[in-house]
């Protein structure tokens, strides 16, 4: 019955909330920043709401590390459940960078772009570029935004490849980059299969900000080679303890 609730709420709110989705969009083109505002308040009690229907919590490690001012959170992707749990740890407007393949599914983009997300096409070049110098833009706005460099959800205990193009935002608008681990959203969500959503909790874990726009290149270079390490080692900290 929990799991039947979270998805028939989470199919009929897009269609329910359109009228919401066109208040956002005027706000928006007057004045980013207050419509993202407006809609983090909306979304992220929304995602709490599903959160604690789900009988799900967020436990949140090294809150200390994460800025006062707008940053590129960086992390591992395991879950649809990570978007919801990074509304909740970051009480703030935050954005997201999604393929741009989700630019095809019916009303979920432009709920999307009211909380500042966008859409990046890993195959072509000029686009993807011109998506990077948006993100730099909003990110100089004083819009925070999530970036995982999988490129999709990954279950395996080894990540993927990180792509490194998305960090050029942070380097343009010169904020820092802040490594993030999430751990379990996977455990309760899509590893489940049939079971459905499962009670539980999820982990954030934040490291230590870089200032990538203040290192020379080639440290530079060295810091992103070194990024999954060090989320890596942000996941185990987490499973140590358990």
């Amino acid at each position: 019955m929990r799991t039947a609730l979270v998805f028939i709420v989470l199919i009929l709110a897009p269609i329910f909330c359109l009228p919401i989705h066109i208040y956002l969009w005027a706000v928006r083109r007057k004045d980013h920043e207050k419509g993202w505002r407006k809609a983090h308040k909306l979304v992220r009690w929304f995602f709490g709401t599903e959160l604690k229907a789900a009988g799900i919590k967020i436990d949140i490690v090294g809150r200390e590390h994460i800025p006062e001012g707008p940053a590129l959170y960086v992390g591992n992707h395991r879950s649809y459940l990570d978007i919801l749990s990074h509304h909740q740890a970051l009480n703030r407007p935050v954005g997201f960078v999604a393929k741009s393949e989700m630019e095809k599914w019916p009303l979920l983009p432009h709920y999307m772009r009211d909380i500042g997300c966008l859409f990046l096409n890993r195959t072509d070049i000029k686009q993807g570029m011109e998506t990077i110098k948006q993100g730099a833009a909003y990110l100089s706005e004083g819009h925070s935004m999530v970036l995982f460099p999988e490129g999709t959800r990954n279950h395996e205990d080894t990540m993927l490849p990180f792509k490194e193009g998305g960090y050029k935002m942070a380097e343009k608008a010169k904020v820092p980059i802040v490594p993030v681990a999430i751990v379990g959203s996977d455990d309760l969500l899509e590893i489940s299969g049939k079971k459905g959503v499962k009670k539980g909790h999820i982990t954030l874990v934040y490291g230590e900000p870089i200032d990538p726009a203040s290192m020379p290149p080639k440290e530079r270079k060295a810091i992103y080679a070194e990024m999954p390490n060090m989320i890596q080692n942000l996941i185990n900290t987490v499973k140590t303890e358990d």
